[in-house]
């Protein structure tokens, strides 16, 4: 397969390297807006340094395209892509707000073209096996659902103003795997936030920390929390309770997690430093589910529509936190 892949950033430079040694493709093209940096990864990788126009140059040049550029060329590349028929894999988000979004999903419909998001939960071991405890019920009901997104450090303070906030930078991705392991849908919201932290959240209008309470449409109830100033590591964690059960995803020795209790485990010797690490299977699975979708072999495991509800679901958390009141997800538009 001839494979391009635009924005050679530091998931960009993972996935060319997880691409360029996959036995399915025979020829990666690689692009970015600093042509110098996309020289480097193509040597990295073995891969041909492009432009990004060259990608879209037709011919047949490409089988599909893997888009890791900016937030803010997501959406128009998503629909450049669409409009020339190719297949195309985008990281998370597909644009910051609904109408970008929207309006990205409308030319991936109108072409008739394949969209498959980056949510690389779907494809952790754990989250995948929750999921099948809670399908073939073997939690019993579902009464209580516990979600953490914790960073070790936060990020450069240019990246704040485009990231669209920590909702949906960094709790979309508990939305979207909370809606894929529970089989539910998210009924309503009351989200708040804490910005005292350093001082470049604040000046961004953003929140280092925050707290979501979720009910789902068959009145299980769920909490999500995040923060960028986790100093003892990056924790990723999903707790489901049931009537006859419990059960918990990203629990191991690398959990950044100390018990108070006398005879409880101590620090971990090597935490999770991050979401490369914690993630680079799930990672590397997501990848190949794309290959196989654009061979036909696999309906597409994450289009654009699941990324639409994980979004809504996050603007229903901002309008929360400002106007500090619980949102119907009815409120929001798009549904």
């Amino acid at each position: 397969m001839r494979i391009g892949l635009i924005g050679t950033g530091r998931i960009g430079t993972f996935h060319a390297e997880v691409l360029s040694r996959h036995p399915a493709v025979g020829s990666l093209l690689v692009a970015d807006a600093d042509p110098e940096r996309a020289a480097a990864v193509a040597t990295r990788t073995g891969a041909t340094a492009v432009t990004v126009d060259a990608m879209f140059g037709g011919g047949g040049l490409l089988d599909a395209l893997v888009i890791c550029s900016a937030t803010s060329a997501h959406a128009p590349l998503i629909a450049r892509a669409a409009r020339a028929g190719l297949p195309a894999f985008c990281e998370k988000p597909i644009a910051l707000d609904l109408p970008g979004t929207l309006g990205a999903l409308a030319e991936v419909e109108a072409a008739g073209s394949i969209l498959q998001l980056g949510f690389m939960r779907r494809f952790d071991a754990g989250y995948a096996e929750a999921r099948a405890a809670v399908r073939e019920g073997r939690l019993g009901r579902l009464h209580t659902v516990r979600a953490t997104t914790s960073d070790p450090a936060p990020p450069p303070a240019a990246y704040l103003p485009l990231s669209g906030g920590l909702y949906r930078d960094c709790l979309v991705h508990d939305f979207d795997i909370l809606r894929w392991v529970t089989g539910r849908e998210v009924r309503e919201v009351y989200a708040t936030g804490s910005d005292a932290g350093p001082a470049m959240f604040r000046e961004a209008g953003d929140v280092d920390t925050a707290a979501v309470l979720l009910t789902l449409d068959d009145g299980t109830l769920a909490t999500a929390t995040a923060t960028r100033c986790n100093g003892a590591g990056y924790d990723v964690r999903m707790e489901l309770a049931g009537e006859l059960d419990q059960l918990a995803v990203g629990l191991d020795d690398r959990t950044p997690l100390t018990s108070a209790e006398p005879d409880g485990p101590g620090a971990p010797p090597k935490p999770w430093p991050g979401f490369l690490e914690r993630f680079a299977p799930a990672y590397e699975a997501e990848l190949d589910a794309f290959l196989r979708v654009v061979r036909g072999e696999l309906a597409n495991p994450c289009d654009g529509r699941e990324a639409l509800h994980a979004l809504r679901i996050a603007e229903a958390c901002e309008v929360s936190r400002r106007e500090r009141r619980p949102v119907a997800m009815t409120e929001i538009p798009g549904g």
